[in-house]
C-alpha cells in the first residue's frame, strides 16, 4: 500500500514539477518587452537577461558580499515573469500591482508547485530579498539588472542602428556598487565613441 501512495505522490509531484519546468521554459521563449517596443529585430528573452546577470555576478570581487547568493538571486529575480510576463512601465501597470501579480506567481510556484520545500523556500526568500532591495546583495543584483539592460541596449544600438538613449537616461546615476559603476563608466565611454 505504501508503495502505491509513494508512486501516486511522485507522479503528482512530477506533474507539479513539469508545470514548474514549463514556467521556466516560458522565460526562454518570452522576449523582453522593452526591446519589442523599440522594434529590435531579435530581442533577448527573459532568461537570456537572467543568465547574463548570473555570469556578471560571478565576477564579483567584493569580500563584503556573498557571491553565491548574488548568483542565485540573479537566476531567480525574474522567475515570476514566467507566469505574469515582462511587465513594462509603458503598460501603465502600477509598481504595486506588478508586485502583487509577481508575489502571487511566486507563491504559486514555491508553495503549490514546489510544495513549500526547502529548495522552494530558498527560491522565494532570494526573490523576496531582491524585491525588498535592502541587503547589500540585493542592491548589487539590482545594479546588475540595470547594467545588463544598458549593456544590451548598447549592443542593439550597434547591431540594429537604433537610438536607445532612453535606457541610458533612465538609469543614469542609479548605480551604487563600485564594480558596476566602473563598468557603467567604461560602457558610456565606448558608447560615446560609437555615437560620435
Amino acid at each position: 500500500m505504501e508503495n502505491k501512495n509513494q508512486t501516486k505522490n511522485s507522479v503528482s509531484n512530477f506533474a507539479n514539477l513539469l508545470e514548474f519546468f514549463h514556467i521556466v521554459e516560458n522565460l526562454k521563449k518570452t522576449k523582453r518587452t522593452g526591446w519589442i517596443q523599440f522594434n529590435i529585430k531579435n530581442p533577448e528573452s527573459i532568461s537570456d537577461h537572467m543568465y547574463r546577470m548570473s555570469i556578471l555576478a560571478l565576477l564579483l570581487n567584493d569580500d563584503d558580499l556573498d557571491k553565491n547568493k548574488c548568483v542565485k538571486m540573479a537566476v531567480v529575480h525574474d522567475l515570476a515573469e514566467g507566469i505574469v510576463g515582462d511587465i513594462s512601465p509603458a503598460e501603465g501597470i502600477t509598481k504595486e500591482e506588478k508586485h502583487r501579480r509577481e508575489m502571487e506567481a511566486m507563491q504559486h510556484i514555491c508553495k503549490e508547485l514546489l510544495g513549500n520545500s526547502i529548495q522552494s523556500q530558498e527560491i522565494f526568500s532570494l526573490w523576496q530579498e531582491y524585491e525588498n532591495g535592502e541587503t547589500m546583495e540585493a542592491k548589487f543584483v539590482k545594479d546588475l539588472d540595470k547594467f545588463e539592460m544598458i549593456l544590451q541596449a548598447f549592443e542593439y544600438e550597434k547591431s540594429d542602428k537604433k537610438d536607445l538613449s532612453e535606457f541610458f537616461e533612465n538609469t543614469r546615476g542609479k548605480f551604487n556598487h563600485p564594480l558596476v559603476k566602473s563598468w557603467v563608466e567604461e560602457l558610456y565611454l565606448r558608447r560615446e565613441t560609437l555615437t560620435s
